[in-house]
C-alpha cells in the first residue's frame, strides 16, 4: 500500500479504496487522456506510472483516450472556451499515443479505448437525461468556472458538457478507481456522482500532482516550453533533466523514477554525507533515458553530456540563424531574434547572471553591442546554442 500511494496527492475517500483492495479481486482502474496534442512529455507519465503499478498488483487497468472530450475540449483551469480539435486532429493524436503508452505500460495488460465508444451511441434523449443530473449551481462549484462567471467572461454551455461526460466514462466502464491529475479533482467526482445517479458503484479516486517544468514552477507543458518529450532525443532529455534543480530533482524521482523509496532515501542520505548532486542526477537520467530510448542511448548521451557541458565543449551541430546586424545589434536585441531567449528582459536578465556565451567567452555587459561578423556562435546556460551567421 505504501508503494501505491507514493506521490499521491489525495485519496477520495481513502476508506473506500482501501476495502476495495482488500477484497483480493482485480480492480477496474483508468485513467483518461485527451488527444490534445501529438506526443506525451514526462508530466503525461506520471499517471502512467501509478496505472503500472496497478497492473503489477494484478488489477485491470484501461487507458482512456478521449476522442469525443477532446472534441468538446477540456475547460480545466481556462479563462477562456477552448477552441475544440477537428476529428481528423483527434484521431491522428491518438494513434501517436496508443504507440507511445507502451514505454512504461504492459502491452498485453492496456486495454486501450476511446470514449466514442459509447458517447456515439448517445441519442438526443440520453443526453438530456445525463445533463438532468447535475445542476449549473454544482457546475459554477468548479474553480475555473466560478472565476469567469464573476469575472463576466463567457461560458459556454457546451463545455459544462466535458466534466459531465467524463463522469459517465466511468459509468459505461464500471470504473472502480480513477486517476487524475489534481486539477482533474471536480470531474474525477462528478464522475462518482454519475455512478450513483446511474445505479452503479462509486469510484474510489486518486490524484497525483501536476509535475513541474524545467523552470520549476509551472507544470509542464508544451505550450509553457518548459517539457521534456518522451520522444525527444536522448542528447536532448540527458541536457534537460540535469537542467532541473537539485531540489525538483527529488520530485522527479518520487514521481517518474520506478526506483524503491528507501533507494531514493539512500541518495539523499548520500548527498547529505558530500556526494555530488550531479551524480545522483546522472541515475536519474539513466533511468529515464534507458526506458524511452535504451541504455546504450542513455551511456552515450551521458558521455555526450560530459564532453559538452563539464568541459565546455562547443557542440558540432546547432540551429543556424541569418541576422542582419548593420553597424551592431545590442546583445539583447540579438538574443531575442536567435530564438535563444522569449525577450529583451530575460536576455538581459541572463547576460547579468553571467549565463551569455559569444564564441565560448563569457559576456558581463548586458548592453555590449555585437557589430558585424561573418559567423558566430552564441550561448544561453548550458544547453542552448545558435550559430549566428550575418547578412
Amino acid at each position: 500500500m505504501q508503494e501505491l500511494l507514493r506521490g499521491a496527492d489525495e485519496i477520495i475517500p481513502q476508506a473506500e479504496l482501501e476495502e476495495k483492495l482488500k477484497t483480493g479481486q482485480p480492480l477496474e482502474v483508468k485513467a483518461g487522456f485527451d488527444p490534445t496534442a501529438p506526443d506525451l512529455h514526462l508530466g503525461h507519465t506520471v499517471l502512467m506510472n501509478k496505472m503500472r503499478q496497478f497492473q503489477q498488483m494484478g488489477h485491470n487497468v484501461t487507458f482512456l483516450i478521449g476522442d469525443f472530450t477532446g472534441m468538446i475540449g477540456d475547460p480545466t483551469g481556462k479563462n477562456a472556451t477552448r477552441p475544440a480539435l477537428t476529428q481528423a486532429q483527434i484521431n491522428q493524436n491518438a494513434i501517436t499515443y496508443q504507440e507511445q503508452v507502451f514505454k512504461i505500460l504492459d502491452p498485453d495488460l492496456t486495454r486501450i479505448r476511446f470514449n466514442s465508444e459509447w458517447m456515439n451511441q448517445f441519442t438526443a434523449a440520453d443526453m438530456i437525461k445525463l445533463t438532468a443530473q447535475y445542476t449549473v449551481a454544482r457546475m459554477l462549484e468548479r474553480d475555473d468556472f466560478a472565476k469567469r462567471y464573476s469575472a463576466h467572461q463567457s461560458i459556454s454551455i457546451h463545455e459544462f458538457m466535458y466534466p459531465l461526460v467524463q463522469g459517465y466514462d466511468s459509468v459505461a466502464m464500471g470504473t472502480d478507481i480513477e486517476l487524475g491529475g489534481t486539477d482533474q479533482k471536480f470531474n474525477l467526482l462528478v464522475g462518482r456522482d454519475m455512478q450513483k445517479a446511474y445505479g452503479k458503484a462509486q469510484q474510489a479516486i486518486l490524484t497525483m500532482p501536476l509535475l513541474e517544468g524545467l523552470d520549476g514552477v509551472q507544470k509542464m507543458s508544451k505550450s509553457l516550453g518548459n517539457y521534456i518529450g518522451i520522444t525527444d532525443a536522448p542528447n536532448d532529455m540527458f541536457g534537460k533533466l540535469m537542467s532541473i534543480s537539485d531540489d525538483l530533482m527529488w520530485r522527479y524521482f518520487e514521481l517518474l523514477s520506478f526506483r524503491p523509496i528507501s533507494e531514493i532515501e539512500d541518495f539523499q542520505q548520500q548527498i547529505t554525507e558530500g556526494k555530488n548532486p550531479r551524480d545522483v542526477k546522472f541515475l536519474l537520467c539513466e533511468e529515464i533515458i534507458s526506458r524511452f530510448h535504451s541504455t546504450g542511448d542513455a551511456e552515450r548521451a551521458k558521455q555526450d553530456f560530459i564532453q559538452r557541458f563539464q568541459k565546455n565543449a562547443i557542440p558540432e551541430e546547432m540551429p543556424e540563424a541569418r541576422i542582419a546586424l548593420g553597424a551592431g545589434m545590442p546583445i539583447a536585441n540579438l538574443l531575442k531574434e536567435a530564438q535563444l531567449c522569449p525577450s529583451t528582459s530575460e536576455a538581459m536578465r541572463m547576460v547579468k547572471g553571467g549565463a551569455v556565451k559569444l564564441n565560448g567567452e563569457k559576456i558581463e555587459d548586458p548592453r555590449q553591442v555585437i557589430a558585424e561578423k561573418e559567423s558566430f556562435v552564441l550561448q544561453v546556460g548550458k544547453r542552448k546554442f545558435a550559430r549566428i551567421i550575418s547578412g
